[in-house]
């Protein structure tokens, strides 16, 4: 199952330059389902597993946002709320391909808008393999909150794969956490070393993990792929060239073949080279359309191992 705290409707159009204090005529608008969870589902959902999609919904967003799932066919399962659910905004340049992306801050959750979602998802029976919590956290929900996830599903054996960013990540992280995916500069403000040097990486993973901050770690490198290592192995990956018309999503994507692929009982070795090429397939298609299996299968064998990594 995933958890989005912080789910949107991500409204995506096009225009020819993005200029100040002008009418922009805009192409027709594209509306799909948003936020890090709910990202993971419908791309787990493309690439052929199943999964639930749990997240707060409220107002005319929060109900497109059901009806957007319904048609791409992913189970959910919502949280009322008093607030409306946020919309966010792409807009590409047709002329320059740039890509401008305005994220809203979301509406303002209560102790009794909140604390339902961590009692249902303890409740649970029986409860999922995996639970990805993925993205922002809402005004109102307490920094500490993936931090209570971490302890209670730790209590009941689920494997936590935890994407997040800023103080709700660094409070979670001592907890500990089954799988971690920070970028880089994610990874930078946990270890405390700006401009980290590639030949660092191995040494400040390692240190996550004997630590027990993490079982593995998968550090997104953007355009580079990425570096992962668990407590007995690691490898460094290059993701494959792609022509580029959407980065949103794409981390996402990679997450959810990660997440398959170890579902499915694959090596963790395997797993994270689906994971780049569902990653690197997202990156192909607009707005937030995510990947396509049969991209994803094809791109999987041009997944390469970086020569000489540490």
């Amino acid at each position: 199952m995933t958890l989005t705290m912080n789910p949107a409707i991500d409204v995506s159009a096009s225009v020819d330059y993005v200029t100040p204090d002008h009418k922009l005529r805009c192409g027709a608008p594209t509306y799909e389902p948003g936020g890090g969870g709910i990202n993971v589902a419908r791309a787990i959902r493309r690439l052929g597993g199943e999964s639930t999609a749990f997240f707060p919904a409220g107002g005319p967003a929060g109900a497109l946002l059901g009806t957007l799932l319904d048609a791409e066919g992913v189970p959910y399962r919502t949280f009322p709320i008093a607030g409306w659910t946020r919309e966010n905004t792409n807009i590409t340049e047709r002329v320059t391909r740039r890509q401008f992306r305005f994220v809203m801050p979301g509406p303002t959750l209560n102790e009794r808008e909140w604390q339902p979602i961590l009692d249902e998802v303890g409740a649970l029976a029986p409860g999922p393999r995996y639970l990805v919590a993925s993205g922002s956290l809402p005004p109102g929900v307490p920094a500490d909150f993936y931090a209570r996830m971490a302890r209670m599903v730790a209590r009941r054996d689920i494997k936590l794969v935890l994407d997040a960013s800023g103080e709700p990540l660094r409070r979670a992280i001592p907890e500990g956490v089954s799988v971690l995916k920070p970028s880089l500069r994610e990874f930078e403000e946990l270890t405390g070393e700006e401009g980290c040097e590639e030949s660092r990486l191995p040494i400040l993973a390692r240190r996550l993990i004997d630590e027990g901050r993490c079982e593995v770690l998968i550090l997104s490198l953007g355009a580079r792929g990425v570096f992962w290592m668990s407590a007995s192995e690691r490898g460094r990956l290059a993701a494959p060239a792609v022509p580029v018309r959407s980065s949103v999503g794409a981390g996402d994507s990679m997450v959810a073949g990660v997440v398959l692929s170890l579902a499915r009982g694959r090596a963790l070795a395997d797993a994270v080279r689906f994971g780049v090429a569902a990653g690197a397939a997202s990156v192909m298609n607009p707005g937030t359309e995510l990947c396509r299996a049969e991209d994803v299968e094809r791109l999987y064998g041009e997944v390469a191992v970086v020569p000489g990594s540490p």
